[in-house]
């Protein structure tokens, strides 16, 4: 009984976190505009998708992606769309590219790159020399003390 009483809860609070008046006639349309907002970055929280932000700029990309979807676009369609005037970043999960690969794989190129660089020195150090015997007697002079 407590499950239940937990899931119609949850249900509510989710129906009443968009506005009814925004939402697509059809419940397949409304379905995929919310997953297109959880894939979309909300341009002024920039850590927060679209579906999760309550800023001006999220409401205006809710009805943008609600009206592309309406048109009859596929997803792919929308986020170039949001890609083109946005630009890459307003996707929280950007496309591979040579770019991003690049951004991603610097800092591991960097340290691979100073390990290398610490092992060839420490490999081509010379050798320890022994201690001369007048530096082995005032070692010995300096432990009795």
């Amino acid at each position: 009984m407590k499950r239940l009483a937990a899931i119609v809860g949850a249900m509510l609070c989710i129906a009443a976190a968009s506005d009814p008046a925004e939402r697509l006639p059809d419940p397949a349309q409304e379905a995929r505009a919310r997953e297109l907002f959880r894939e979309v970055r909300c341009l002024v929280c920039q850590n927060e998708s679209i579906d999760d932000s309550n800023a001006e700029l999220a409401a205006d990309l809710r009805r943008l992606v609600r009206d592309e979807v309406k048109a009859g676009k596929t997803d792919a369609e929308v986020r170039k769309h949001l890609t083109d005037r946005y630009g890459e970043f307003v996707l929280l999960k950007p496309a591979f590219s040579l770019g991003n690969a690049a951004l991603w794989g610097a800092p591991l190129a960097v340290v691979l790159l100073g390990l290398w660089l610490l092992f060839r020195t420490l490999r081509n150090r010379p050798a320890d020399e022994a201690l001369s015997p007048e530096e082995a007697a005032r070692l010995d002079d300096l432990s009795r003390d």
